[in-house]
């Protein structure tokens, strides 16, 4: 069991940046009309947004920390780390982390590194974030978590391809002596690869002529070797059973009351998976934001895509205890707890 606690630091700002293409899940025509209406309320995805050609995840998290940094008025020289999370990077390599390093101007006395995740990765990149920090180590840095969702997964498939949007977001964390600190609990079981998974492009499985080739598994499943394959019904298994015991873990091991906790901000994979894990934990739902009627599950990005959208008021004027758990491909998963007092959160940005 991996628990991670680490005290004086604090996030001081959240930014999100998405494209301005809407794919309406109301009028497109990849599900068909008797199908509909049952489809979003099930799943309680409205409609998403989807990245034009030319366009990265690395592009919409540069706009966010950007914005970001400006309405923060950091000294770029100050930022000495940046963590990069996405499953999109723009190159096999290099790193896509030293590129936004260069694009946004930080010193090149900067830590950059890439971390490969998808729905767990913004827990997982704050922890990472936050050991680099330890005693003062570093004051500033940021983490730039986003993917491009609708690329992984393919277009031609009806069960999957309704659920996923893109964005791109950055989090800016900061040493501050006496801050209450930020707690973790992070879990693994690769032996669940196979639930989520795209089984060519990589070094095990190279591309081949037959995986660039569209097949029809049924039920609306038509995709390449290249596009991601889910098992939906172990991954729903997983995430209603591995979420919530995730949260009561960390709230066992640090001595924290749930109840006292002001915001709960779970991963958006689909409006099931948050109904069933808030029931679990007797949650009210006006304690749990949520964001994916409208831009879908994206990946890595939608915990702090929702607070950006669905909290931003209170974020910016008031104090706030938050837990926010995620849990996804790897298979991986893990909980944070954290306090915000009057940060800053700029606009959503729309590429």
């Amino acid at each position: 069991m991996a628990f991670l606690s680490f005290e004086n630091l604090k996030v001081s700002g959240i930014s999100a940046c998405v494209p301005k293409e809407i794919d309406d899940n109301r009028t497109t025509s990849l599900i068909p009309d008797d199908e509909r209406e049952n489809l979003i309320n099930s799943i309680g995805i409205v409609q998403k947004r989807i990245a034009p050609e030319g366009v990265c995840a690395s592009d919409l998290c540069y706009f966010a920390a950007e914005k970001l940094i400006k309405e923060l008025k950091w000294d770029k020289s100050e930022i000495q780390a940046l963590i990069f999370v996405s499953q999109t990077p723009d190159y096999i390599l290099p790193a896509t982390s030293c590129i936004l390093q260069d694009r946004l101007g930080l010193s090149s006395e900067c830590l950059a590194i890439d971390i490969s995740l998808g729905c767990s990765g913004w827990v997982y990149g704050m922890s990472t974030l936050a050991s680099y920090m330890g005693k003062n180590n570093i004051a500033k840095a940021l983490l730039l978590s986003g993917d491009l969702a609708t690329r992984t997964n393919s277009p031609r498939n009806r069960s999957d391809f309704p659920l996923f949007g893109d964005a791109g977001t950055c989090t800016a964390i900061e040493y501050d002596e006496g801050a209450s600190g930020i707690k973790f609990h992070l879990a693994t079981d690769g032996s669940g690869k196979d639930a989520i998974i795209i089984p060519y492009g990589g070094y095990r499985n190279p591309i081949t002529v037959d995986s660039l080739e569209y097949k029809d598994y049924g039920n609306g499943e038509v995709r390449t070797g290249l596009h991601a394959s889910m098992d939906g019904m172990s991954v729903f298994s997983f995430a209603i059973t591995k979420g919530p015991k995730s949260v009561k873990m960390l709230c066992e091991h640090y001595g924290i009351d749930m109840t006292s906790v002001d915001c709960f901000t779970f991963h958006q994979a689909n409006k099931l998976i948050t109904e069933k894990i808030c029931k679990k934990l007797k949650l009210d739902a006006d304690k749990c934001p949520n964001s994916m009627e409208m831009f879908g599950n994206t990946s890595c990005a939608t915990i702090p895509l929702t607070l950006v959208t669905q909290r931003k008021e209170s974020l910016e004027s008031s104090k706030m205890s938050h837990i926010a758990c995620a849990f996804g491909v790897g298979l991986s998963w893990g909980s944070v707890y954290f306090d915000t007092e009057n940060i800053v959160v700029p606009e959503l940005i729309e590429l």
